[in-house]
C-alpha cells in the first residue's frame, strides 16, 4: 500500500528536492552543482538565473554564475526542457541535448514553414551561423544576421532566433559571454567540455532519476510538463527506474519519489517557518504539471496572469504568499513585497534575511519593505 503524505510533508519534501532548505543549500554549494542537481535552471532572464542560483545556496555570489559560465565553462545556456532556455551543466549537455532537441525541432515545424523556413534554408542558415562563428568567435545576433544576409539568407523577424535556435538544438552552438547588454553566441564544441553520450534508454532513465532527484514526490505527467517530451517517450525511462522509486499518495492521488528519500520524512524542516525569495520563472513553480499545490487558486493570476511571464515569488513553507521585486535605490535595493494576505508577524524576520543575503549576493545593501 501506498505511503500517504500530508500536504505539508509532501511540500517538505519538494523543498528539499528543490535544495531550497538551508541544509540542502549546503550540500551544493557552486553553480554547476545546483545547475546539475536541478537538471537545468531556467534561464531566458539571466539575472532570475542567477538569483535561483542564490537561493539555493550559501555564500556564492552573482560573480560566480557569471565566472562559471564565461570563464570555467562548466555550465552552458541553450535551449533545453520545453524548447527555452536554460542554464546547464555543461557535463549534461552530452546526453541531455540528443534527447530533447529533436522532441523541440518537431514542435518548430509549423513555425518554420509560417517564416519560409524550408529544409534546406534551415540547412544552409545553420551552417552559415557555424561559419561566421568559427572564423569570429562569439558574436551578436546582428553580427550573425549580417552574415547570413552576405551569403544570401534573409533573416529578417522571427526567422534569425529560430535559425539560432535550431543550431543549437541540433548541438551546435550555445549563447556566449554577455557583450555589455548584448547576447553573443558561440560553437558548443569548442565551448564547453559537453561530457558523455547516452543511449536513447539510457538518456530517458537519467531523465526521469534526475527529475525525481529534484521534483520529487511527483508523477510522470509531472515530467512531461516539466520536460516537453511526450509521455509514450517517457514511460520507457520511467519504467527503466521502477525499482529505485517508492509510491506515495498525495491528496488521494499517487505520486513517485526515490526510495533513498524516505529517510526525509522522519527529518522535520529544521526552519519554520521557512521563507524564501523566489525568483521570476522558476524551476519550483514550472516543474510540474499544475502549481495548485504551491499557489491557492485565488492567487494564481498574481503570479502568471497570462503568457510567458512568471513573475517573483515570495515563498513560506513551500506555498505562494505574495510576490516580490526590487527597486534600485541610490545606496541600496530596496526589497517590495506585495503580499496576497496579512503576513503572520513570524514571516517578517524571514524576509529580512532573505533581502539582506539577496543583497549580499548582488553586492550591496537590501532592504525589505511590505506592502
Amino acid at each position: 500500500m501506498a505511503l500517504a503524505l500530508s500536504d505539508e510533508q509532501a511540500r517538505a519534501l519538494r523543498l528539499r528536492a528543490q535544495r531550497l532548505t538551508r541544509q540542502q543549500a549546503d550540500e551544493v554549494n557552486t553553480v554547476v552543482g545546483v545547475a546539475q542537481a536541478l537538471c537545468g535552471i531556467q534561464a531566458q532572464d539571466a539575472q532570475a538565473a542567477a538569483l535561483a542560483v542564490r537561493v539555493r545556496s550559501t555564500g556564492l555570489v552573482a560573480a560566480d554564475v557569471e565566472r562559471a559560465q564565461a570563464t570555467e565553462r562548466t555550465v552552458a545556456r541553450t535551449w533545453g526542457m520545453r524548447n527555452t532556455l536554460h542554464l546547464l551543466a555543461a557535463e549534461d549537455v552530452g546526453w541531455l541535448l540528443p534527447l530533447l532537441g529533436p522532441v523541440n525541432i518537431a514542435g518548430c515545424q509549423r513555425r518554420y514553414a509560417e517564416l519560409g523556413l524550408d529544409a534546406e534554408t534551415l540547412a544552409r542558415g545553420v551552417r552559415a551561423i557555424c561559419d561566421v562563428l568559427e572564423r569570429q568567435g562569439a558574436c551578436t545576433r546582428a553580427e550573425i544576421v549580417t552574415h547570413l544576409a552576405s551569403v544570401g539568407i534573409r533573416a529578417e523577424g522571427q526567422a534569425a532566433p529560430y535559425l539560432l535556435n535550431r543550431a543549437a538544438l541540433e548541438g551546435l552552438i550555445c549563447l556566449g559571454p554577455d557583450r555589455g547588454a548584448k547576447t553573443t553566441y558561440v560553437l558548443l564544441g569548442s565551448w564547453a567540455k559537453t561530457g558523455r553520450s547516452l543511449s536513447p534508454e539510457e538518456a530517458l532513465a537519467e531523465l526521469a532519476l534526475r527529475y525525481l532527484s529534484a521534483y520529487g514526490p511527483a508523477t510522470l505527467a509531472d515530467l512531461a510538463a516539466w520536460s516537453g517530451m511526450p509521455m509514450s517517450q517517457l514511460r520507457v525511462g520511467w519504467q527503466h527506474i521502477h525499482d529505485q522509486v517508492a509510491e506515495v499518495e498525495i491528496s488521494g492521488a499517487p505520486a513517485w519519489m526515490l526510495k533513498t528519500r524516505l529517510d526525509w520524512l522522519e527529518e522535520p524542516l529544521a526552519e519554520r517557518p521557512l521563507v524564501r525569495l523566489l525568483p521570476a520563472f522558476d524551476t519550483y513553480l514550472l516543474g510540474y504539471r499544475s502549481r495548485d499545490f504551491m499557489v491557492a487558486s485565488q492567487f494564481v493570476k498574481r503570479i502568471n496572469a497570462g503568457g510567458g511571464m512568471l513573475h517573483p515569488v515570495v515563498l513560506v513553507d513551500g506555498r505562494a504568499v505574495g510576490t516580490w521585486k526590487i527597486k534600485r535605490q541610490r545606496d541600496h535595493l530596496e526589497i517590495i513585497v506585495e503580499p496576497f494576505d496579512r503576513l503572520a508577524p513570524e514571516v517578517q524576520p524571514g524576509l529580512e534575511t532573505e533581502a539582506a543575503d539577496l543583497g549580499r549576493f548582488l553586492g550591496t545593501k537590501a532592504e525589505v519593505r511590505v506592502l
